[in-house]
């Protein structure tokens, strides 16, 4: 007896596959007109040698056909060689002549192929005769496997459909045969396998007790154990084609084995989350009823870590809080504690002693004299009334820390807790209570990113005359981990305003801490007036370097990327302008017009470096709503970005409405109740500031020109009725435009604004940028801006295509923010009066 070949993938394939096997081709004459390559290689005739002849000088026509099953096979090759046709197609094992003489045994399949004027020729395909027995038999066993073999077999494709299942499996999963396919039961038990086997792309199993329905004359059936394995399947080429699921039944009455099925049943189902109780409940499901007729579970409550309660232990079952439990019986006539109540325990409790040494508690029997159930007389009330005979303990113990405890009764089942039963359990609540820490550190780490980047975010947005303003925060869901979604609304200069929202790379809280990070450079970038294209430019370098300091520390956060966009509007020229870093552009909703997206350049996400951003100038009309926002509002898992850009515009298609609105449309239309990613969401409605609070002027540069610009400015503050700030806007106006007639060239320009502060500004043709200093008592000068500082709330510089401004902020006396008139659009303010003499609006 010869040794048998280990199965290979090759020896399964069919030997006349048209790319393999040797091929020939007779015409209707009976005469060979190609002869392949690889039947050069088969016979050793030449193609050259062969061509144009008979084809029996190769075949043995004489020889006959073995291995088939009449006469008219033989007859099918005697046509061929005498050229006659009298079949479709045939196939069996011929003779042939090798080159150096000898007769070769081969596999042979024919295929008539009929000649549109009539007649035929013959496509032989070749193969050697071990080979084709080979194929045959593998083929028969195939066939056996599925009809014949006891072993039930399903074919699933990549969408976990059955496309085939034999009459083995039909029986054992009691399918109806005329649907062709399993139900609802059988497919929740196999479909999480096959699904983790085309995800792990190998095989996996698992074995699972079945109880039998009752036989025909009503009486149960003996539980059995059931062997699922699955394998991907796929084709030559490699790609993965779907899933074959095998099952085989055999006798689960061995302690040993049952055991073995709960533990991998254990291993899939408990875990499955980083929910703290979705993962007590899978262990109360394992646990019931097949080892305990009730179980419980108390965890140490969120409030005080597992550590805490490690280093300082004390007596008593202090601290636990009822997580998940489940009974043989729907009433749950057992339960004293309801879930998510403390669950408080005596001194002497199984409970406590549990908590206090971390060991397994198991009281087999349980009497009226139970020395614990005496200092608890509701719960020796009820237990003893339900029968509750046995009790046990175990503590839900990982790496070194006892989390909770794990409660197990028995009333039903007569049998009390054994050894055997407290190894089970032991070991199935180790497992569990690793599942348990993890998610607890996941949902601590998780808490402490999320009060994290709620810190850095801002509390309160500031109120400002330029824009009305409403948001959402939403972050996303616990198993996506927090993100570094940011948004900011950061008053600036002239009565204008910068929004910004902006998004880092990542989850997590070294994502929240980039965030914040990337928050504080943006306001102070934005306090020093740099146009938007620049500002990112800077925040950009920012990134690369904080990129560069995590790639230098082990543990550093690693930042790898970061989008934003920076818009900055003011109420003046009613001009919003705006760039961005690889970050959606921002929609407006017109009052007249259909909702659009702005066409804003699309800069680079920030972190590559060195290439440029660019910023676009829109006119918007007052009472126009603007909505900045972070991808995770318009790539949700359900839609694309094309249809998130669409319920968009749809959500935004009334700006009439009061904002809150509009964001509660947003979060409704565009999001799922758990989305995916952190979402932040800017709206806002600009206003315009009325002609008659601005004022400007043009000062000659002339030392003559000082007094004019006070005089002017006197006068004006007399029309908007600040008689009490005239004294301190004086000096103010007159420290900086006599330094413009100093040190500046080309026109100067005054303005004076009137929000909800009074803003000074002078503007000159120079780019030379004023610096604070401490003149000494012996200095002439050099006091200006000094002054100019004390006396001003606020004041800076900003830079223009034609030069620079100073500007000065002085806070309004109190009174006049307390009687003038207040309307939604704007802040309390004199009613409005004629226009001022120095210039326009």
């Amino acid at each position: 007896m010869g040794v048998p070949g280990r199965v290979r993938g090759d020896s399964m394939s069919d030997p006349f596959d048209l790319t393999t096997a040797a091929l020939v081709t007779v015409d209707g004459s009976g005469l060979i007109e190609c002869w392949s390559p690889q039947a050069e290689k088969l016979l050793g005739h030449a193609s050259a040698d062969v061509a144009g002849r008979p084809v029996s000088a190769v075949l043995d026509a004489t020889g006959g056909m073995d291995g088939l099953d009449g006469g008219d096979d033989l007859d099918g090759l005697t046509a061929l060689v005498e050229g006659r046709l009298v079949a479709d197609s045939w196939e069996g094992l011929v003779s042939a002549r090798h080159q150096d003489g000898h007769q070769v045994r081969l596999g042979l399949r024919v295929r008539a192929v009929p000649l549109p004027g009539g007649g035929c020729r013959w496509l032989v395909a070749l193969c050697r005769a071990e080979d084709w027995k080979r194929w045959e038999l593998g083929q028969a066993a195939l066939r056996g496997l599925l009809t014949q073999s006891p072993i039930g077999i399903a074919v699933l494709d990549t969408g976990l459909h059955y496309t085939c299942l034999n009459e083995a499996l039909v029986a054992m999963e009691g399918l109806p045969c005329e649907d062709g396919g399993p139900g609802p039961d059988v497919l929740k038990a196999v479909e999480r396998q096959a699904r983790r086997a085309l995800s792990a792309d190998r095989a996996v199993s698992s074995v699972e007790g079945v109880t039998p329905a009752p036989d025909a004359a009503g009486q149960p059936c003996a539980e059995h154990l059931r062997l699922r394995a699955s394998f991907p399947l796929r084709a030559r080429t490699g790609t993965t084609l779907g899933v074959c699921q095998t099952a085989v039944d055999f006798n689960g009455r061995d302690p040993g084995r049952r055991r073995l099925l709960l533990l991998n049943e254990a291993a899939e189902r408990i875990g499955t989350t980083l929910d703290l109780g979705r993962t007590a409940q899978e262990l109360v499901e394992i646990l019931v009823p097949r080892i305990a007729d009730f179980a419980a579970v108390d965890l140490l409550d969120g409030e005080r870590s597992p550590e805490e309660f490690a280093a300082r232990p004390r007596s008593g079952g202090g601290g636990l809080r009822r997580t998940a439990h489940l009974s043989i019986r729907a009433d749950h006539p057992e339960v004293i504690v309801p879930i998510g109540a403390p669950a408080r325990y005596p001194a002497q409790s199984p409970q406590s002693r549990c908590m206090a040494t971390g060991r397994t508690v198991r009281d087999a029997l349980l009497t009226h004299a139970t020395s614990w159930l005496v200092q608890d007389p509701p719960r020796r009330e009820k237990l003893l009334h339900l029968g509750v005979h046995s009790h046990m303990v175990v503590p839900l113990r990982a790496r070194g820390v006892t989390a909770g405890a794990v409660t197990l009764l028995r009333w039903e089942n007569p049998e009390p807790f054994d050894e055997d039963d407290q190894l089970l359990v032991e070991e199935l609540s180790a497992r569990a209570a690793v599942c348990v820490d993890n998610a607890r550190r996941f949902a601590r780490e998780h808490s402490a990113a999320l009060a994290l980047q709620t810190s850095l975010l801002p509390p309160v947005l500031p109120d400002l005359s330029a824009v009305e303003v409403a948001y959402r925060y939403l972050p996303a869901d616990a198993e996506a981990g927090v993100g570094g979604d940011w948004f900011d609304v950061i008053p600036l200069s002239g009565a204008r305003v910068a929004l910004v929202v902006g998004d880092v790379v990542g989850h997590g809280i070294h994502a929240a801490a980039s965030m914040g990070r990337l928050r504080a450079a943006v306001q102070t970038l934005a306090d020093i007036d740099l146009p938007p294209e620049e500002l990112l430019t800077h925040v950009d370098d920012l990134v690369l370097r904080l990129s560069e300091e995590a790639e230098a520390a082990e543990d550093g956060p690693l930042v790898i990327g970061a989008t934003c966009i920076y818009a900055v509007y003011d109420p003046i020229s009613r001009k919003l302008r705006v760039a961005r870093a690889g970050h959606p552009g921002p929609a407006i909703a017109h009052l007249s017009e259909p909702v659009e997206i702005l066409n804003v350049p699309a800069g680079p996400p920030l972190g590559l470096g060195g290439l440029p951003f660019e910023s676009a100038e829109f006119e918007v009309e007052e009472g126009s709503v603007v909505a900045l926002f972070t991808d995770g509002l318009i790539e949700a898992s359900d839609h694309d970005v094309d249809t998130g850009l669409e319920r968009l515009c749809f959500a935004l298609a009334h700006p009439d409405r009061p904002l809150e609105e509009i964001c509660d449309t947003l979060v409704r239309t565009l999001l799922p109740d758990r989305p995916p990613d952190d979402v932040a969401i800017l709206v806002v409605r600009t206003r315009a500031l009325d002609r008659d609070r601005v004022a400007s002027w043009d000062i000659p540069a002339t030392a003559a020109a000082v007094a004019e610009a006070r005089r002017a400015a006197t006068e004006q503050l007399a029309r908007w009725g600040l008689d009490d700030a005239v004294f301190t806007t004086e000096l103010i106006v007159s420290e900086l435009v006599t330094n413009a007639v100093k040190h500046a060239d080309g026109p100067i320009g005054l303005r004076l604004i009137l929000d909800r502060n009074l803003v000074c500004e002078v503007s000159d043709a120079s780019n030379t940028s004023p610096r604070l200093r401490r003149a000494r008592y012996s200095d002439e000068g050099g006091r200006g801006l000094f002054l100019v500082a004390q006396l001003a709330q606020r004041w800076g510089t900003r830079y223009t295509a034609g030069g620079k401004t100073i500007w000065a902020e002085q806070l309004l006396p109190a009174r006049y923010g307390d009687e003038g008139p207040s309307t939604a659009s704007g802040p309390a303010v004199p009613p409005p009066v004629p226009e001022s003499r120095g210039g326009p609006g």
